[in-house]
C-alpha cells in the first residue's frame, strides 16, 4: 500500500501521470496511465494500491518503480483504493 505524495503529467502524454508515492521506508516513482481519468492534483493523499516488487522500466523516458491498480479495460475506471487511515507500507494480502 502506498500514499500520492505529489502528481504530474509526463510532458507528450495525454494519460500518463508522473507520481511520487511513500511506501513508508521509502519513496519511489511511479508513472501510470490514468490521466485522463484523474487530475493530478486529486490524487495527492490518496492510498493506493501498487504493485512494488517489479524491475524498473522507462516509459516515455521516465523511470517507473511499480505499478498501481486500477480497474476497467480500454480505460481507467477507478483506482484501487483504501477508505481507512492505513500505514503506507503495510503488505497487501
Amino acid at each position: 500500500m502506498a500514499v500520492i505524495l505529489a502528481a504530474e503529467k509526463v510532458p507528450g502524454s495525454k494519460k500518463l501521470l508522473k507520481l511520487r508515492v511513500s511506501l513508508g521506508s521509502e519513496e519511489r516513482q511511479v508513472v501510470a496511465g490514468i490521466g485522463t481519468k484523474y487530475a493530478p492534483e486529486a490524487l495527492i493523499g490518496k492510498r493506493i494500491v501498487l504493485v512494488a516488487n517489479l524491475q524498473p522500466a522507462k516509459i516515455m523516458g521516465v523511470e517507473s518503480q511499480g505499478m498501481l491498480l486500477a480497474a476497467g479495460a480500454e480505460e481507467v475506471l477507478e483506482l484501487a483504493t483504501f477508505l481507512e487511515e492505513i500505514p503506507p507500507g503495510t503488505r497487501i494480502k
